[in-house]
Protein backbone atom coordinates (compact mmCIF):
# COMPACT_ATOMS: atom_id res chain seq x y z
CA UNK A 1 0.00 0.00 0.00
CA UNK A 2 2.94 2.09 0.87
CA UNK A 3 3.94 2.32 -3.06
CA UNK A 4 1.57 4.82 -3.52
CA UNK A 5 3.92 7.23 -1.47
CA UNK A 6 7.04 6.45 -4.09
CA UNK A 7 8.08 9.66 -6.00
CA UNK A 8 5.54 12.14 -3.88
CA UNK A 9 6.67 15.33 -2.63
CA UNK A 10 5.72 15.34 1.29
CA UNK A 11 5.37 18.73 3.18
CA UNK A 12 5.11 17.77 6.90
CA UNK A 13 4.60 20.80 9.07
CA UNK A 14 5.99 20.48 12.96
CA UNK A 15 4.26 23.02 15.56
CA UNK A 16 5.03 23.14 19.46
CA UNK A 17 3.42 20.06 20.93
CA UNK A 18 5.90 17.84 22.95
CA UNK A 19 4.89 15.21 20.21
CA UNK A 20 6.79 17.15 18.14
CA UNK A 21 9.61 14.32 18.84
CA UNK A 22 7.79 11.98 16.42
CA UNK A 23 8.15 14.12 14.01
CA UNK A 24 11.42 12.90 12.99
CA UNK A 25 9.76 9.01 12.80
CA UNK A 26 7.27 10.22 10.63
CA UNK A 27 9.78 12.37 8.21
CA UNK A 28 11.72 8.37 8.65
CA UNK A 29 8.91 6.52 7.44
CA UNK A 30 8.07 8.63 4.10
CA UNK A 31 11.67 9.13 3.23
CA UNK A 32 11.97 4.76 3.50
CA UNK A 33 8.27 4.96 1.68
CA UNK A 34 9.89 7.07 -1.02
CA UNK A 35 8.96 9.72 -0.90
CA UNK A 36 10.65 13.38 -0.99
CA UNK A 37 9.93 15.48 1.92
CA UNK A 38 10.64 19.03 3.40
CA UNK A 39 9.82 19.95 6.55
CA UNK A 40 8.35 23.65 7.87
CA UNK A 41 8.48 24.07 11.77
CA UNK A 42 7.01 26.79 14.07
CA UNK A 43 9.81 28.71 15.80
CA UNK A 44 8.24 27.55 19.18
CA UNK A 45 8.58 23.63 17.78
CA UNK A 46 12.16 24.23 18.09
CA UNK A 47 12.65 24.15 21.66
CA UNK A 48 11.23 20.36 21.31
CA UNK A 49 13.18 19.37 18.41
CA UNK A 50 15.99 20.31 16.33
CA UNK A 51 15.49 21.17 12.60
CA UNK A 52 18.87 19.66 12.04
CA UNK A 53 17.37 16.58 13.12
CA UNK A 54 14.54 16.67 10.89
CA UNK A 55 16.94 18.29 8.37
CA UNK A 56 19.31 15.17 8.26
CA UNK A 57 16.32 12.85 8.33
CA UNK A 58 14.70 14.48 5.01
CA UNK A 59 17.65 15.50 3.13
CA UNK A 60 16.18 19.08 2.90
CA UNK A 61 17.11 22.39 4.25
CA UNK A 62 14.40 23.06 7.39
CA UNK A 63 12.02 25.99 6.51
CA UNK A 64 10.98 27.74 9.75
CA UNK A 65 11.03 31.81 8.42
CA UNK A 66 9.38 33.68 5.44
CA UNK A 67 13.37 34.66 5.01
CA UNK A 68 17.04 33.96 5.65
CA UNK A 69 20.54 34.85 5.59
CA UNK A 70 21.93 38.30 5.75
CA UNK A 71 20.56 39.29 2.63
CA UNK A 72 17.02 38.00 3.31
CA UNK A 73 16.70 34.74 1.00
CA UNK A 74 13.12 34.86 0.39
CA UNK A 75 11.52 31.24 1.35
CA UNK A 76 8.34 31.49 -0.70
CA UNK A 77 5.24 29.85 1.01
CA UNK A 78 3.46 30.09 -2.60
CA UNK A 79 6.23 27.54 -3.92
CA UNK A 80 6.10 25.22 -0.98
CA UNK A 81 2.71 24.37 -1.40
CA UNK A 82 2.47 24.28 -5.38
CA UNK A 83 5.79 21.83 -4.99
CA UNK A 84 3.76 19.30 -2.39
CA UNK A 85 1.79 16.32 -3.38
CA UNK A 86 0.21 16.87 -0.34
CA UNK A 87 0.96 18.43 3.37
CA UNK A 88 0.31 16.48 6.44
CA UNK A 89 1.07 18.64 9.84
CA UNK A 90 1.89 16.30 12.77
CA UNK A 91 1.69 17.33 15.48
CA UNK A 92 -0.81 20.37 14.96
CA UNK A 93 -1.40 22.26 18.92
CA UNK A 94 -4.52 23.57 19.80
CA UNK A 95 -3.09 27.32 18.60
CA UNK A 96 -1.93 26.53 15.35
CA UNK A 97 -5.16 24.31 15.20
CA UNK A 98 -7.15 27.76 15.62
CA UNK A 99 -4.82 29.60 13.29
CA UNK A 100 -5.32 27.60 10.13
CA UNK A 101 -9.46 27.39 11.25
CA UNK A 102 -9.23 31.30 11.17
CA UNK A 103 -6.84 32.09 8.45
CA UNK A 104 -3.97 33.68 10.72
CA UNK A 105 -1.17 33.72 8.43
CA UNK A 106 1.63 35.18 11.21
CA UNK A 107 4.10 32.60 10.53
CA UNK A 108 5.52 30.33 7.52
CA UNK A 109 3.36 27.45 8.63
CA UNK A 110 0.66 28.70 7.95
CA UNK A 111 0.61 30.34 5.53
CA UNK A 112 1.72 27.98 3.29
CA UNK A 113 -1.39 25.85 4.31
CA UNK A 114 -3.60 28.96 3.85
CA UNK A 115 -1.84 29.18 -0.46
CA UNK A 116 -1.66 24.78 -0.96
CA UNK A 117 -3.45 23.51 -3.32
CA UNK A 118 -2.58 19.69 -2.51
CA UNK A 119 -4.62 17.77 0.05
CA UNK A 120 -4.17 18.69 3.72
CA UNK A 121 -4.03 15.94 6.75
CA UNK A 122 -3.66 17.46 9.93
CA UNK A 123 -2.73 15.47 13.33
CA UNK A 124 -3.95 17.03 16.49
CA UNK A 125 -1.70 16.45 19.89
CA UNK A 126 -2.87 18.30 22.60
CA UNK A 127 -4.42 17.43 26.46
CA UNK A 128 -7.18 15.72 27.24
CA UNK A 129 -9.43 18.80 28.11
CA UNK A 130 -7.90 20.81 25.21
CA UNK A 131 -8.95 18.51 22.65
CA UNK A 132 -12.46 18.59 24.20
CA UNK A 133 -13.04 21.64 24.27
CA UNK A 134 -15.46 23.29 22.51
CA UNK A 135 -13.54 25.72 20.37
CA UNK A 136 -10.89 23.04 19.11
CA UNK A 137 -14.02 20.84 18.34
CA UNK A 138 -15.21 24.11 16.19
CA UNK A 139 -11.68 24.49 14.34
CA UNK A 140 -11.60 20.63 13.76
CA UNK A 141 -15.34 21.07 12.01
CA UNK A 142 -14.44 24.31 10.42
CA UNK A 143 -11.00 22.35 8.82
CA UNK A 144 -12.41 19.35 7.91
CA UNK A 145 -15.34 21.51 6.02
CA UNK A 146 -12.28 23.26 4.05
CA UNK A 147 -11.45 19.77 2.53
CA UNK A 148 -8.60 19.03 5.15
CA UNK A 149 -8.22 15.25 6.25
CA UNK A 150 -8.17 14.97 9.71
CA UNK A 151 -6.24 11.86 11.61
CA UNK A 152 -8.20 11.60 14.94
CA UNK A 153 -5.53 11.21 18.11
CA UNK A 154 -4.96 8.52 20.41
CA UNK A 155 -6.12 7.38 23.83
CA UNK A 156 -3.74 6.67 26.30
CA UNK A 157 -1.20 8.24 28.80
CA UNK A 158 -0.59 12.04 27.89
CA UNK A 159 2.41 14.43 28.88
CA UNK A 160 -0.03 15.90 31.84
CA UNK A 161 -0.14 11.95 33.06
CA UNK A 162 -3.77 12.52 32.06
CA UNK A 163 -4.82 9.51 30.47
CA UNK A 164 -7.65 9.93 27.36
CA UNK A 165 -7.82 11.53 24.12
CA UNK A 166 -5.07 13.85 22.37
CA UNK A 167 -1.80 11.31 22.44
CA UNK A 168 -0.65 12.09 18.48
CA UNK A 169 -1.35 8.86 16.32
CA UNK A 170 1.94 7.25 16.01
CA UNK A 171 4.20 7.82 12.68
CA UNK A 172 3.72 4.42 11.07
CA UNK A 173 -0.45 4.78 11.42
CA UNK A 174 -0.27 8.22 10.31
CA UNK A 175 1.71 6.61 6.90
CA UNK A 176 -0.53 4.22 6.66
CA UNK A 177 -3.61 6.24 6.88
CA UNK A 178 -2.57 9.19 4.14
CA UNK A 179 -1.78 5.89 1.84
CA UNK A 180 -4.98 4.10 1.98
CA UNK A 181 -6.60 7.46 1.91
CA UNK A 182 -4.42 7.98 -1.65
CA UNK A 183 -4.54 4.72 -2.47
CA UNK A 184 -8.91 5.33 -2.90
CA UNK A 185 -8.68 8.18 -5.47
CA UNK A 186 -6.00 5.28 -7.54
CA UNK A 187 -7.44 5.02 -11.19
CA UNK A 188 -6.15 1.26 -11.35
CA UNK A 189 -6.54 0.76 -8.25
CA UNK A 190 -7.36 -3.38 -8.18
CA UNK A 191 -6.39 -3.80 -12.04
CA UNK A 192 -3.43 -6.08 -13.05
CA UNK A 193 -1.13 -5.00 -15.97
CA UNK A 194 1.09 -6.52 -17.89
CA UNK A 195 3.86 -4.71 -19.74
CA UNK A 196 6.59 -6.12 -22.02
CA UNK A 197 9.97 -3.79 -21.99
CA UNK A 198 13.32 -3.90 -23.38
CA UNK A 199 14.81 -5.80 -26.76
CA UNK A 200 15.18 -9.48 -27.36
CA UNK A 201 18.20 -11.00 -27.91
CA UNK A 202 18.18 -14.00 -30.76
CA UNK A 203 21.42 -15.97 -30.29
CA UNK A 204 24.00 -16.80 -33.46
CA UNK A 205 26.33 -18.70 -31.21
CA UNK A 206 26.84 -18.81 -27.82
CA UNK A 207 29.25 -15.32 -28.04
CA UNK A 208 26.76 -13.47 -30.87
CA UNK A 209 23.45 -12.41 -31.06
CA UNK A 210 21.14 -10.01 -33.25
CA UNK A 211 19.34 -7.25 -30.91
CA UNK A 212 18.23 -3.46 -31.26
CA UNK A 213 19.24 -0.43 -29.49
CA UNK A 214 16.03 -0.25 -27.35
CA UNK A 215 17.12 0.29 -23.73
CA UNK A 216 13.68 -0.47 -22.15
CA UNK A 217 13.20 2.93 -20.75
CA UNK A 218 9.83 3.42 -21.90
CA UNK A 219 8.45 -0.04 -20.47
CA UNK A 220 9.90 0.36 -17.28
CA UNK A 221 8.35 4.00 -16.72
CA UNK A 222 5.36 2.78 -17.93
CA UNK A 223 5.54 0.19 -14.95
CA UNK A 224 6.08 3.14 -12.67
CA UNK A 225 3.36 4.91 -13.53
CA UNK A 226 0.74 1.86 -13.28
CA UNK A 227 1.87 1.49 -10.32
CA UNK A 228 1.70 4.44 -8.76
CA UNK A 229 -1.96 4.55 -10.15
CA UNK A 230 -2.60 1.68 -7.70
CA UNK A 231 -2.15 -1.71 -10.27
CA UNK A 232 -0.57 -4.47 -9.62
CA UNK A 233 2.15 -5.01 -12.54
CA UNK A 234 3.89 -8.02 -14.14
CA UNK A 235 6.78 -6.47 -16.45
CA UNK A 236 8.57 -8.91 -19.11
CA UNK A 237 11.58 -7.44 -19.92
CA UNK A 238 14.32 -8.16 -22.54
CA UNK A 239 18.18 -7.44 -21.75
CA UNK A 240 18.67 -4.21 -20.01
CA UNK A 241 20.20 -2.68 -17.70
CA UNK A 242 17.29 -0.47 -16.30
CA UNK A 243 15.69 -0.89 -12.53
CA UNK A 244 12.61 -0.50 -10.81
CA UNK A 245 12.69 -0.67 -6.87
CA UNK A 246 10.20 0.03 -4.19
CA UNK A 247 6.81 -0.08 -6.57
CA UNK A 248 4.83 -3.29 -6.69
CA UNK A 249 5.97 -4.42 -9.49
CA UNK A 250 6.85 -7.75 -10.42
CA UNK A 251 9.81 -8.21 -13.00
CA UNK A 252 10.27 -10.72 -15.23
CA UNK A 253 13.49 -11.18 -17.04
CA UNK A 254 13.63 -12.78 -20.42
CA UNK A 255 16.59 -12.94 -23.16
CA UNK A 256 14.82 -14.19 -26.31
CA UNK A 257 11.36 -13.29 -28.40
CA UNK A 258 10.36 -17.05 -28.11
CA UNK A 259 10.93 -16.82 -23.95
CA UNK A 260 8.99 -13.63 -24.51
CA UNK A 261 6.55 -15.24 -25.85
CA UNK A 262 5.81 -17.96 -23.04
CA UNK A 263 6.25 -15.59 -20.32
CA UNK A 264 3.76 -13.45 -21.67
CA UNK A 265 0.95 -16.36 -22.15
CA UNK A 266 1.67 -18.05 -18.54
CA UNK A 267 0.23 -14.47 -17.34
CA UNK A 268 -2.16 -12.72 -20.05
CA UNK A 269 -5.28 -14.88 -19.15
CA UNK A 270 -5.36 -13.19 -15.77
CA UNK A 271 -4.68 -9.24 -16.68
CA UNK A 272 -7.01 -6.60 -17.37
CA UNK A 273 -4.48 -4.72 -19.31
CA UNK A 274 -1.35 -5.44 -21.60
CA UNK A 275 0.94 -3.04 -22.75
CA UNK A 276 3.46 -3.81 -25.33
CA UNK A 277 6.46 -1.86 -25.54
CA UNK A 278 9.14 -4.31 -25.86
CA UNK A 279 10.88 -4.04 -29.32
CA UNK A 280 10.89 -7.93 -30.32
CA UNK A 281 13.38 -8.99 -32.36
CA UNK A 282 11.52 -9.72 -35.77
CA UNK A 283 13.38 -12.52 -36.77
CA UNK A 284 16.18 -15.25 -35.78
CA UNK A 285 18.62 -17.73 -36.69
CA UNK A 286 16.89 -20.73 -37.97
CA UNK A 287 20.00 -22.56 -36.44
CA UNK A 288 22.16 -21.72 -33.38
CA UNK A 289 25.59 -22.73 -33.31
CA UNK A 290 26.76 -24.64 -30.09
CA UNK A 291 29.84 -23.28 -30.74
CA UNK A 292 31.19 -19.77 -31.55
CA UNK A 293 31.79 -19.44 -35.34
CA UNK A 294 35.13 -18.45 -36.44
CA UNK A 295 36.04 -15.82 -38.43
CA UNK A 296 36.86 -16.77 -42.19
CA UNK A 297 38.08 -14.78 -45.01
CA UNK A 298 35.47 -15.37 -46.80
CA UNK A 299 31.44 -14.33 -46.43
CA UNK A 300 28.96 -15.48 -44.14
CA UNK A 301 25.45 -16.08 -44.51
CA UNK A 302 22.83 -16.55 -41.44
CA UNK A 303 19.71 -18.34 -42.65
CA UNK A 304 17.11 -15.89 -40.83
CA UNK A 305 13.02 -16.99 -39.94
CA UNK A 306 10.24 -15.36 -38.33
CA UNK A 307 9.96 -15.16 -34.42
CA UNK A 308 6.47 -15.73 -33.07
CA UNK A 309 4.26 -12.61 -32.98
CA UNK A 310 3.86 -11.78 -29.33
CA UNK A 311 0.87 -8.78 -29.53
CA UNK A 312 -0.43 -10.77 -32.85
CA UNK A 313 -1.09 -14.00 -30.30
CA UNK A 314 -2.60 -12.37 -27.45
CA UNK A 315 -4.73 -10.15 -30.03
CA UNK A 316 -6.28 -13.07 -31.24
CA UNK A 317 -7.16 -14.72 -27.94
CA UNK A 318 -8.31 -11.25 -26.08
CA UNK A 319 -11.25 -11.45 -24.14
CA UNK A 320 -11.94 -8.17 -22.27
CA UNK A 321 -8.18 -7.08 -21.70
CA UNK A 322 -7.44 -3.53 -22.55
CA UNK A 323 -5.05 -3.73 -25.21
CA UNK A 324 -1.87 -1.89 -26.16
CA UNK A 325 0.97 -1.45 -28.66
CA UNK A 326 3.52 0.19 -30.15
CA UNK A 327 4.93 1.34 -33.68
CA UNK A 328 8.23 2.58 -34.39
CA UNK A 329 8.31 3.73 -38.03
CA UNK A 330 10.60 5.68 -40.43
CA UNK A 331 8.12 6.25 -42.86
CA UNK A 332 4.14 6.16 -43.73
CA UNK A 333 4.53 5.87 -40.38
CA UNK A 334 0.70 6.64 -39.57
CA UNK A 335 -0.56 4.67 -42.36
CA UNK A 336 1.58 1.72 -41.09
CA UNK A 337 0.78 2.26 -36.94
CA UNK A 338 -2.99 1.93 -38.22
CA UNK A 339 -2.49 -1.27 -40.13
CA UNK A 340 -1.16 -2.37 -37.31
CA UNK A 341 -3.84 -1.28 -34.74
CA UNK A 342 -6.51 -3.31 -37.24
CA UNK A 343 -4.26 -6.21 -37.71
CA UNK A 344 -3.55 -7.09 -34.17
CA UNK A 345 -6.68 -6.35 -32.74
CA UNK A 346 -5.50 -3.08 -30.55
CA UNK A 347 -7.43 -0.87 -28.45
CA UNK A 348 -4.88 1.61 -29.24
CA UNK A 349 -1.33 1.78 -30.78
CA UNK A 350 1.29 4.70 -29.66
CA UNK A 351 3.14 5.47 -32.70
CA UNK A 352 6.74 6.97 -33.04
CA UNK A 353 8.93 8.11 -35.69
CA UNK A 354 12.95 7.37 -35.64
CA UNK A 355 12.62 10.76 -37.95
CA UNK A 356 11.78 12.91 -34.50
CA UNK A 357 14.85 14.22 -32.91
CA UNK A 358 15.25 12.97 -29.54
CA UNK A 359 12.39 10.34 -29.98
CA UNK A 360 12.96 6.70 -30.21
CA UNK A 361 15.71 4.49 -28.78
CA UNK A 362 18.35 5.08 -26.13
CA UNK A 363 16.75 8.66 -25.37
CA UNK A 364 15.38 9.76 -21.91
CA UNK A 365 12.58 12.26 -24.26
CA UNK A 366 10.05 10.75 -26.52
CA UNK A 367 7.44 12.07 -29.05
CA UNK A 368 4.80 10.00 -29.31
CA UNK A 369 0.79 10.06 -31.30
CA UNK A 370 -2.17 7.76 -30.09
CA UNK A 371 -4.41 6.44 -32.26
CA UNK A 372 -7.32 4.49 -30.77
CA UNK A 373 -9.53 2.01 -32.36
CA UNK A 374 -12.21 4.69 -33.22
CA UNK A 375 -10.22 6.61 -35.36
CA UNK A 376 -9.23 9.13 -32.90
CA UNK A 377 -5.91 11.05 -33.42
CA UNK A 378 -3.81 12.70 -30.52
CA UNK A 379 -0.19 14.21 -31.00
CA UNK A 380 1.91 15.00 -27.91
CA UNK A 381 5.00 17.37 -27.93
CA UNK A 382 8.53 15.94 -27.00
CA UNK A 383 8.76 14.94 -23.67
CA UNK A 384 10.51 13.26 -21.09
CA UNK A 385 9.75 9.76 -21.03
CA UNK A 386 8.26 9.62 -17.77
CA UNK A 387 6.33 12.30 -19.10
CA UNK A 388 4.86 10.37 -22.21
CA UNK A 389 4.26 7.35 -19.40
CA UNK A 390 1.81 9.37 -17.74
CA UNK A 391 0.03 10.66 -21.08
CA UNK A 392 -0.01 7.05 -22.06
CA UNK A 393 -1.54 5.97 -18.66
CA UNK A 394 -4.01 8.39 -19.01
CA UNK A 395 -5.06 7.87 -22.39
CA UNK A 396 -5.64 4.05 -21.01
CA UNK A 397 -7.76 5.21 -17.74
CA UNK A 398 -10.09 7.59 -20.15
CA UNK A 399 -11.10 5.21 -22.54
CA UNK A 400 -11.61 2.17 -19.31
Amino acid sequence: MKDVLKGKNVLIGVTASIAAYKSALLVREFVKAGANVKVIMTKASKEFITPLTLSTLSKNPVHSKFSTGEEGVWNSHVDLGIWADFMIVAPVTANTLGKMANGLADNLLVATYLSGRCPIYFAPAMDLDMYKHPTTNENVRKLKSFGDIFIESNFGELASGLFGEGRMAEPVEIVDFISKHLSQDLALQGKKVLITAGPTYEAIDPVRYIGNHSSGKMGFELAAECSLQGAEVTLITGPTSQKIDGLNVRRVDVTSAEEMFNAVHDDFSNVDIGIFSAAVADYKPKFVATEKIKKVDSSMNIELEPTDDILASVGEIKKDQFLVGFALETENELDNAKGKLQRKNLDFIVLNSLKDSGAGFKHDTNKITIVDSAGKIANFDLKTKKEVAADIVAAIITRL
